[in-house]
């Protein structure tokens, strides 16, 4: 299995809340219906929390700021499982969709994406 990581900061101008309301409600639904077309076996998404903690977590390890308001995960079979379903004309057009989207709330230039592999240590 193949996991897509992709940490996003929201758009400028628009509130943590906005933000997790929009992708949670609206965004989710669409990855939902395209994750056939995608080859998406699972789909999970991380909403950040304001916690007392925050201050002493970032400086604890000099990190930058602001932090990702959440992440995102999907699992795909592997490398050419996407590279076949993104060459079909549905797996195009979902693709499209998603990317259309997500430009309504994410700040594509904070944000960070990777692909990776799961190494379970705990749990």
């Amino acid at each position: 299995m193949l996991k897509l990581i992709y940490a996003l900061a929201r758009r400028e101008g628009m509130s943590r809340e906005a933000f997790q309301h929009y992708w949670r409600e609206v965004h989710a639904p669409l990855v939902a219906a395209a994750a056939p077309a995608l080859g998406i076996r699972r789909y999970v998404q991380s909403h950040s929390v304001a916690t007392a903690l925050d201050g002493a977590l970032q400086e604890s390890r000099s990190l930058a700021q602001p932090p990702f308001d959440g992440h995102a995960e999907l699992w795909f079979d592997s490398v050419e499982a996407i590279e076949a379903a993104l060459a079909t004309p549905e797996g195009q057009a979902a693709a499209q969709r998603l990317l259309e989207d997500e430009a309504r709330f994410i700040d594509f230039s904070r944000s960070r994406m990777v692909l990776a592999h799961e190494h379970p240590v705990v749990g």
